[in-house]
Formats: structure tokens, sequence, C-alpha cells
């Protein structure tokens, strides 16, 4: 398979390149701070910044009490979830670009992302089918299953992609994950007959991707779970730097290539899995956050690259999220559509300047 990353790309950083990364991360951090202060802001109720800084210190604001339980209720979980889901995919669909060397690697088109909601609709399938909602009803527990089940589906459809990636090209890499996707699709279905329909119009309304349904207690277990996977996800910076040479001359380096390979598995699939179990199926951000990355930062180095795919990742979750919460007049936005503009656009360019088409 064809990789976008070049050997010259992993040197050491010339003074250039190092300023040229130290704009852009400044410039991404600064949207990002721009876009928090927005999302707490803007809405069908616009709220003054100094009220929002007021709400966020003290937790009352003396001119419209109401604004503090907006912003600390409703706008201040959502631009979290949103920035460590954002970041969380944003690693993740980095990650996959490099594991299987394809620019086009990303949780929800290689179908990652339905492995992980068929894993929660088998839960809610088994809660259903047993007469016993504990699992789902009495907070940390029902949520924390529901987070293990998601990672558990997005890691088994992961492995099955790991062991035919070394037989097949990069578009067949693709086709076979998009079929794995629709074969997941029909297994939720199927599932979805074994229970009562007010479950399955529950599990349907978090199968709308969105990162404003989450709630506190799930925010508790996502925020600290997203911060291990990418904490987990630095300790791999010099293996994948490694196997951008090669998996040969990787191993002759003493890297024990197999031991990186599932390490990378596991943790794009922690990621994912995470994300999905409390947002739903957000699609094509993986792949544009880390694209963007490569293209703002030209390099691929992972030491560069992966806080750049994070932060990027971030960046484009609460943009797309603020654009969805602005007061438009007629609202017909869903995150995945906000996102997939970007995503398909770039998604084609990328078939297009590889010829992968060809």
């Amino acid at each position: 398979m064809n990789t976008s990353a070049s050997l010259h790309a992993v040197t050491p950083a010339t003074p250039h390149t190092a300023t040229r990364s130290r704009l852009c991360f400044a410039t991404l951090c600064a949207l990002l701070c721009a876009l928090f202060v927005a999302e707490l802001s803007l809405g069908t109720v616009a709220i003054p910044l100094a009220s929002v800084l007021e709400a966020l210190g003290s937790g009352a604001t003396p001119e419209r009490p109401a604004w503090a339980d907006i912003v600390l209720g409703f706008r201040l979980p959502r631009a979290l979830n949103a920035i460590f889901s954002g970041a969380a995919l944003g690693v993740a669909g980095l990650l996959l670009q490099t594991l299987f060397r394809n620019p086009l690697a990303d949780p929800f088109v290689l179908g990652i992302v339905h492995g992980a909601r068929l894993g929660s609709a088998l839960l809610v399938t088994f809660a259903g089918v047993v007469g016993n909602a504990f699992l789902l009803r009495h907070g940390l527990l029902g949520d924390a299953g529901l987070a293990v089940a998601s990672v558990a589906g997005s890691a088994i459809v992961l492995m099955l992609l790991a062991a035919l990636s070394r037989q097949v090209g990069t578009v067949t890499l693709l086709i076979i994950g998009l079929m794995l996707g629709y074969l997941a699709v029909g297994l939720i279905s199927v599932s979805l007959h074994f229970i009562d329909e007010t479950q399955a119009r529950a599990f349907k309304a978090w199968d709308d991707a969105s990162f404003a349904g989450a709630t506190q207690q799930q925010l508790s277990i996502l925020v600290p779970g997203v911060v291990v996977g990418l904490m987990a996800s630095t300790f791999l910076v010099k293996p994948l730097n490694g196997l951008l040479l090669g998996e040969r001359y990787a191993a002759s380096m003493g890297m024990r290539v197999t031991l990186v390979q599932r390490a990378t598995l596991f943790t794009t699939a922690w990621l994912s899995g995470l994300v999905t179990a409390f947002c739903g199926p957000v699609a094509f951000l993986g792949l544009v956050a880390a694209q963007v990355a490569r293209a703002l930062f030209r390099s691929a180095d992972h030491r560069v690259l992966l806080p750049a795919a994070g932060l990027a990742g971030a960046v484009l979750g609460l943009g797309a999220d603020l654009v969805l919460h602005l007061p438009w007049s007629r609202h017909v936005f869903h995150l995945n559509a906000v996102i997939g503009l970007v995503g398909a656009p770039v998604a084609l360019f990328l078939l297009y300047r590889t010829r992968a088409l060809h």
C-alpha cells in the first residue's frame, strides 16, 4: 500500500520548520479558544461574554440567573464533549492512517464506528431480552457498560481489518471496511427486533450523532477515558515514526512491530469506542483532522502530528457543533451533515491525488 509519509519528514526539524510549527500550534490554540467562547455565548439565547465568564467563575449571574443554567448546564458540557471527542477522533484517524499506510483511513470510513454501534446495540438487546434494564438505567455502571461494549465492538472490526490489510490494497481495504460497516448496520437492525419499541426509539435517538446528548455523568467517563487514550498514544510516537521506514527496517532496529501494531489498534479502538458510546457515530472527523494536521505542518513526524491532529479534531468538532446551534430560522442541520460537507470533498481529493480510483 502507498503511504503519504516521506522519509525526509522524520528528520530533525530546521529552524524554519520549528517556527512554522509553533505558529500553527498557536493558531490552532487561538482558534479553539475563540470557538469555545463562541460556543458558550451564541445560540438561541445570546449571552454577553461578561456574563459567561461570571457564570464560569461563580456559577451565578445577578443580571439573569437563567443564563448560568444555560452556560453550565447545557453549553459547557456540550463544548467539552466536542473538544475531547474531536481530539480523540483526530488522533484515532492519524493512528489508523499511519498503521494502514492509507491517507483515507478513518474510524467511520473503515467501519470501526459501526462496530462500536453494534456492540452498543447488542448490550441494549441483551438488557431488553433478559428483562433487566439495570445496565442502562442505574447510572455509572450502565454508562460504563455501554462504553465497554462500544470499545469491544470497534476492537473486533479493527482486528478483522488488521488481519486483511496485508493482503489487499488501499481501495480494497476501504471497500472491506465499508462492507463490514454495512454488515454491522444490518446486524443492528436485526438485534433491535428483539427489544420493545421504547428502547428501540431511545437507541435510534442515540444513533444520530451529536455532542449535545452526553450527561455530566457520561462526561465523567468520557473525558478521563479520552485523556488516558491520548496519553497512551504519546508512547506510540517513536514506534510509529519507525514504522514509516518500513516494518522490516523497524524490526531490524529492535522494534517489536507486532506489539506496536496491537497497541495502536487497541488505542484506536479505545478512543473510537468511547466517543461512539456517548456521541453516536460521528463521521469523517478523524480523516479530516489528520489531513488538516498534515497539510498545516507539512510533516510526517508524529511528535508534531499527534498533538496537531488532536488540536485540529477539537477545533473541527467544536466548530461543527457551533454551526449546529447558531440561531437559524429553519434548523435542518445535523452533526454528520456539517462534517460531511468538509469530509467528503477531502476524501474525494485524496482519492484523486493518490490515483486510487485508477
